[in-house]
């Protein structure tokens, strides 16, 4: 067991192996999530609603419709409209009905979404930076492609 595991969680036992590799997950992925939404706080943003934008954007001048947003999230969330509701209110994201069948929306950015996206992106970056500084190029491709290989099979 690593020494930050151990201190970090005040374990005095070790943990069976593969217990351990889902716990330095855990952590670390609680790590990085802490450091990104505090930037998206100064925005009045949550990551699950910058994911959204960034997918947005990622097809503007297009759009998605709800369940196709949804399949891309990188945190499945079940409360997708309610997450576009909110985008829409703050203006960064709008629906608009299709002629084929009213009752579906497809839901595009807008430019104030493009904006926040344009501003938040920069500062999510150099903080990914700094965050792997202690992991050399080689271990962070090492480190991706490990992780890929932990969920290439959830669909």
């Amino acid at each position: 067991m690593g020494e930050n595991l151990q201190n970090r969680l005040k374990l005095t036992k070790q943990p069976p192996l593969r217990e351990e590799v889902a716990l330095n997950l855990a952590i670390a992925a609680s790590y990085f999530s802490g450091k990104i939404e505090k930037i998206l706080g100064k925005f009045e943003i949550s990551g699950a609603q910058y994911n959204v934008l960034r997918i947005l954007k990622g097809v503007y001048p297009e759009g998605h419709a709800r369940c196709a947003i949804a399949m891309r999230m990188i945190e499945r969330s079940p409360d997708i409209t309610r997450i576009i509701d909110r985008l829409e209110k703050q203006g960064l994201v709008e629906r608009i009905r299709t002629e084929e069948d009213r009752r579906m929306s497809i839901t595009k950015i807008t430019g104030k979404g493009i904006e926040i996206v344009n501003k938040v992106n920069p500062l999510v970056s150099i903080e990914h930076a700094e965050s792997t500084a202690n992991l050399s190029d080689e271990e962070c491709k090492l480190l991706s492609e490990l992780t890929e290989k932990l969920y290439k099979d959830m669909g």
